[in-house]
């Protein structure tokens, strides 16, 4: 067993005063910089002015279309597999067109349930379902009003970006 001496502590050191003042001196010299110059504050005035938001932020869910404005989707359910939260509902139903084996009859998503993580999007292999809406207000008075639609994830779309995209049947 190692016996380690503690050093003996005169009276000031005792009692801490020198490090109560060395931290009272650091919060004053911080709040009399930040009174008189604003340049590392960064305040934005928020119904008026949005914060900018980065290209790739994962926002809410859209569904991209065919050009018929069928929604590219063929059901293969691999984005509800690949959800950790299992926050995703598809049911499956026979397409009209033959070209077309099957597409969603229901898509749901629960957003309360969602973790973001874009899973969904990136198992996705015909590209149906994007994260890019850069929308991240959401409000609501009931939770059904986060379980979100195929008709509502089909318009969900920001504005300059289109609902097409290079289509493959």
């Amino acid at each position: 067993m190692i016996t380690v001496k503690r050093p003996k502590l005169s009276f000031w050191d005792q009692i801490y005063l020198g490090a109560i003042f060395r931290g009272m001196l650091i919060t004053i010299r911080h709040a009399l910089s930040n009174m008189l110059t604003q340049k590392g504050i960064i305040t934005y005035e928020y119904p008026e002015v949005k914060k900018p938001i980065p290209e790739n932020y994962r926002a809410e869910h859209r569904l991209m279309q065919r050009p018929d404005g069928t929604p590219r989707c063929t059901a293969c359910m691999l984005c509800a597999t690949a959800c950790p939260a299992d926050c995703i509902e598809i049911v499956a139903t026979e397409h009209p067109d033959p070209r077309v084996e099957k597409y969603p009859a229901i898509y749901n998503i629960n957003l309360l349930r969602c973790v973001y993580c874009s899973l969904c999007v990136e198992a996705c292999p015909c590209d149906a379902i994007r994260m890019d809406t850069q929308k991240v207000e959401q409000a609501g008075y009931t939770r059904e009003h986060f379980i979100v639609d195929k008709e509502y994830l089909m318009q969900n779309h920001p504005e300059g970006k289109s609902p097409y995209s290079i289509a493959l049947y």
